[in-house]
């Protein structure tokens, strides 16, 4: 009997890692609360959870804390570490906004279907933040809270590969990010005119759950920043 209630635990466990209910990064619930809120044994939880590990979607940490693991980090290598090398690079630059374009839509497209009611209370909350944050903040601090916005958007789509990949593109990539960034600035001397009516466009169309406004809005915003660059 507790071995069907630990496979049956063990599905329902991998099923919300899929969904994206559980995210990567994130801690699964203590054992003991995980035995209360699932009504079975705590021998049920621990099996069921060391078989999650042993198959490799979670791994323990000394503090005893158990985290999703994302399982598309072993395949994400490339050579941009401490050197910058790609990351400082123009054309690679461009090319890591083409993939934002491609990414940043299908995410605003499935958070506009999939979102909790939660998230978007939460997505809703960080954008009126970004709307009243000063001219005073550095490069380095706009970049980062851009990304938070986006980074927002990937985890309410409800999509592990679209989360997975996004955690992994926006920090292994953030040097090019940042660099694009710089490089608008600094052409420019201020943000685009266009950017915050885009983050606005977005953010209205995920709230509203029209998902092909969102993919649309989310994929011209990147590339309106692209077209600023293409002539360098």
């Amino acid at each position: 009997m507790n071995q069907n209630l630990s496979e049956t635990l063990l599905q329902q466990l991998k099923e919300s890692l899929y969904t994206g209910d559980l995210l990567p990064g994130g801690e699964l619930e203590s054992q003991r609360r995980m035995s209360e809120s699932r009504g079975v044994s705590r021998s049920t939880v621990r099996e069921a959870v060391g078989q999650l590990e042993a198959e490799g979607y979670v791994e323990v940490s000394h503090g005893g804390k158990t985290r999703v693991k994302n399982l598309l980090e072993p395949y994400f290598e490339m050579p941009v570490g401490e050197g910058k090398a790609l990351g400082d690079n123009p054309e690679f630059q461009r090319q890591v906004l083409d993939v934002r374009a491609m990414l940043e839509g299908e995410a605003a497209f499935y958070a506009a279907i999939r979102a909790t009611d939660d998230q978007l209370k939460a997505l809703d909350e960080e954008y009126r933040k970004m709307q009243q944050r000063g001219q005073r903040e550095t490069t380095l601090e706009k970049a980062k809270e851009d990304l938070r916005f986006h980074m927002m958007i990937a985890e309410s789509s409800h999509h592990l590969l679209i989360i997975s990949f996004s955690q992994l593109f926006y920090t292994r990539f953030f040097n090019a990010i940042y660099g694009v960034l710089t490089r608008t600035l600094k052409k420019y001397g201020r943000y685009p005119d266009g950017i915050r009516s885009q983050h606005s466009a977005i953010h209205q169309a995920i709230m509203a759950r029209n998902a092909e406004a969102a993919r649309t809005a989310a994929t011209e915003h990147i590339l309106y920043t692209r077209r600023h660059l293409e002539n360098e």
